[in-house]
């Protein structure tokens, strides 16, 4: 894996939103790959990563199942999980036809077999590809975070031998983005030249983390650093924003302070006023609707493409609610644009999936 600092990975993102993969437009999502003579299932099945397989989310899964059968006349039925790997190798191997899984799991699915392709993507604030952009951050409990300061700010300097807690080696916010700003910076030092991914999700005396743990979801990963089960969590923002408020400085900026709000759904219902703070924050493009296009018909595929970019589904505030909503997963102003694989070309070098 090619190595490369926090400021080339935030500048290979960003300088790819704001060149020629900022359209809104391109081609349908199985352009590449032929569906012909492809039988639709009897029932469509999405799979939904333990993140958003939650019962808060309920009104929102069905809504959007809702969007699927009115388009495509077929039935819909969720596949819930607790597990990453579960949830990707269904789509993987037909038994789902679609899921919402984050741009490192797609591009690992992508590369096993081309006939999983993205179908859309979350637009950002513009209604746009330009600023489809999430958030994969580095978060310590409020008060612990002068150990961390550099400067006037914040550093990942000393989380060596920290008790670090993940989501999923899966996860590209909650493992791969991360593990990509840790090893642009310390494999530039002789005791860590050798550093890999897979030493990063091992804990131990010799190793780079004293302990590591896997959460198996953004929120109990955020749990854990309340919880000081870990002195540190890797944790998205699009997953966790229902249940927080932001108390200080700019939403996803370093030194941005969070509280949990009064009222939040589990697993924060016991958590309420408990503060975080951002050490680090890394951009990741935005995560696809993804399909098995061996599994679906090219004419399911467009319906189903037109109706969750239409103006109707843009404006259902059950499935684009207000922003911090109980339930939320998609967000108002935002809307579904049509995307193809060759948008992930800077995730891949950022992941290090191309030389």
């Amino acid at each position: 894996m090619k190595k490369a600092s926090l400021l080339t990975l935030v500048v290979i993102l960003v300088s790819s939103l704001v060149t020629g993969c900022g359209s809104t437009t391109s081609p349908s999502p199985s352009s590449s790959t032929s569906t012909s003579g492809v039988k639709d299932p009897a029932t469509i099945t999405i799979a939904w990563l333990p993140n958003n397989s939650g019962d808060n989310e309920k009104e929102f899964r069905d809504e959007f199942d809702n969007v699927i059968t009115k388009a495509t006349g077929i039935k819909v039925e969720n596949k819930l999980t607790t597990d990453y790997a579960i949830a990707i190798s269904a789509l993987e191997s037909g038994d789902a036809q679609l899921g919402y899984f984050g741009p490192n799991e797609y591009i690992v699915s992508h590369a096993k077999d081309p006939k999983v392709v993205p179908v859309v993507v979350e637009s950002g604030d513009s209604g746009t590809l330009k600023d489809a952009l999430y958030y994969s951050r580095f978060l310590v409990k409020k008060g612990n975070e002068n150990q961390y300061k550099s400067g006037d700010g914040f550093d990942i300097d000393n989380i060596v031998g920290k008790k670090m807690s993940f989501v999923s080696t899966s996860s590209t916010s909650g493992f791969n983005m991360p593990a990509a700003a840790i090893l642009g910076k310390f494999t530039k030092q002789d005791k860590w030249k050798n550093l890999t991914k897979d030493g990063l999700a091992q804990g131990g005396n010799d190793k780079f983390f004293g302990q590591v743990l896997f959460a198996g979801s953004h929120q109990l990963s955020l749990v854990n650093v309340l919880t000081d089960k870990s002195d540190i969590s890797a944790v998205d923002d699009i997953d966790v924003a229902q249940y927080v408020e932001l108390s200080q400085g700019k939403d996803n900026e370093t030194g941005a302070v969070y509280t949990v709000k009064q009222g939040a759904d589990a697993p924060f219902n016991t958590l309420a006023g408990a503060q975080y703070e951002i050490i680090q924050s890394i951009p990741v493009l935005n995560t696809p609707v993804e399909a098995n296009s061996a599994a679906l018909s090219q004419k399911t595929l467009d319906a189903i493409t037109q109706a969750l970019t239409s103006d109707q589904t843009t404006n259902d505030p059950k499935i684009f609610a207000p922003k911090g909503s109980k339930g939320s997963v998609f967000v108002q102003p935002h809307r579904f644009l049509k995307v193809e694989d060759s948008w992930y070309a800077p995730m891949r070098k950022v992941l290090g999936y191309t030389s």
